[in-house]
């Protein structure tokens, strides 16, 4: 690992560039996303892949075209795309096709999803390219810096990461944070990796608690603590639950903490009297979920954004963060903060956050409008020129 790519460029590849009908800035782009996180359970990534082509797909200077590299999902690409947003390619088993890319420049991307100017490959995998300029999404590097926090299926990334940078002609990273550990990790071109920060749907902003029916469907207690992601290890789940315990062997009146999310992997928590766990919430319920807690709090060892943090803040919702930079970076000094690890530390953050020491919610909701989907598009756009014209 961290094989110099300052020298990497992309080899044997013409951008194509084919003319705009009508008077515009900016010569007609053909650009293919990589869409598969679209598929499935909508996390942080998912959510960034459906802005992205939603915006893209409302831009005049650019022919847009959706691909996923799945066998099992590939029928349900099209329902998940915003309209107006072509599905091409083939269905090709993910797991083949990794082994295949691993070893060897085949199959090109051009082959599985036609012709194309740039071709974004949105969650870590960049495929062999013919003539296309390749972009790569790098969303953390939590695969080489902890593996043991990671699932075994991601530990893959480690040799087809560099793999991508060494294809690329541009990378982006959802964080300055992360577009640094890139560049000082592989030698890539720190002026070739362009930051997409992430944005908020404006239903977080107008989101209300939850009511009688969604307290009694999801057994909400009337106040509650709260953890929106996978409990997996990397979240820093196990710090959480015991500061939590810590917190109400002094007061039994701390609220219950309410975990929401999949049940990834690595073993549960310890039962404890007072911790809830909710499914996966779609967006239909996520947001009130959210504006009703009383504080957010993710404790994460590691992370590359951190979409939650300004999800709450845009409800008005107080949150809590560990020092994790990329957190750190996004929460704009909003938050409170404890380093990694520390239960003692997170039972004092989360005991002066009960006691309404925490920035005003006005002030949060202002901050997080800052973030928005329409600069997440333009910074990709931005990524696709810079690709083309390597």
């Amino acid at each position: 690992m961290g094989r110099d790519l300052r020298r990497a460029a992309p080899a044997g590849r013409r951008p194509g560039l084919t003319p705009s009908a009508g008077p515009t800035r900016h010569p007609r782009l053909r650009v293919g996303v990589d869409a598969t996180p679209l598929l499935g359970q909508r996390t942080g990534i998912g959510r960034f892949v459906h802005h992205l082509v939603e915006g893209l797909a409302q831009m005049p200077d650019i022919e847009l075209a959706a691909t996923a590299f799945t066998l099992r999902g590939w029928r349900s690409l099209a329902a998940a795309l915003p309209p107006g947003v072509r599905r091409r390619g083939i269905p090709v088993p993910a797991r083949a096709l990794r082994k295949a890319w691993g070893s060897s420049s085949f199959p090109p991307v051009e082959l599985l999803a036609g012709r194309m100017d740039v071709f974004h490959a949105t969650n870590y995998v960049l495929p062999p390219l013919r003539r296309a300029a390749g972009v790569l999404s790098v969303h953390d590097l939590s695969f080489l810096h902890l593996p043991a926090t990671v699932h075994p299926d991601s530990l893959v990334y480690r040799e087809l990461v560099p793999q991508g940078l060494r294809r690329a002609a541009a990378v982006c990273a959802l964080t300055a944070v992360t577009a640094d550990e890139i560049a000082q990790t592989y030698g890539f071109p720190r002026e070739r990796i362009v930051v997409t920060p992430l944005g908020v749907d404006q239903t977080w902003f107008t989101a209300a608690g939850p009511d009688d029916d969604l307290e009694a469907r999801l057994s909400l207690p009337s106040e509650y603590l709260l953890f929106v992601g996978t409990r997996e290890p990397r979240k820093g789940l196990s710090t959480l639950a015991a500061a939590h315990r810590q917190l109400r062997a002094i007061d039994a009146d701390v609220p219950p903490l309410v975990l929401v999310g999949g049940s990834g992997w690595g073993g549960e928590l310890p039962s404890q009297p007072g911790i809830i766990t909710v499914p996966y919430l779609d967006q239909a319920d996520l947001p009130s979920v959210v504006a009703g807690a009383v504080a957010l709090v993710m404790p994460s060892v590691y992370e590359g954004f951190g979409l939650p943090i300004l999800e709450a803040m845009a409800c008005g919702t107080p949150v809590v963060i560990s020092d994790s930079p990329a957190m750190v970076e996004v929460a704009g000094g909003r938050a409170a903060v404890f380093p990694v690890g520390d239960a003692e530390s997170l039972a004092d953050r989360i005991s002066e956050v009960l006691t309404g020491r925490h920035p005003e919610a006005g002030d949060l909701r202002a901050y997080a409008a800052g973030w928005t989907w329409s600069a997440c598009v333009a910074a990709a756009l931005a990524a696709y020129r810079m690709a083309a014209q390597q």
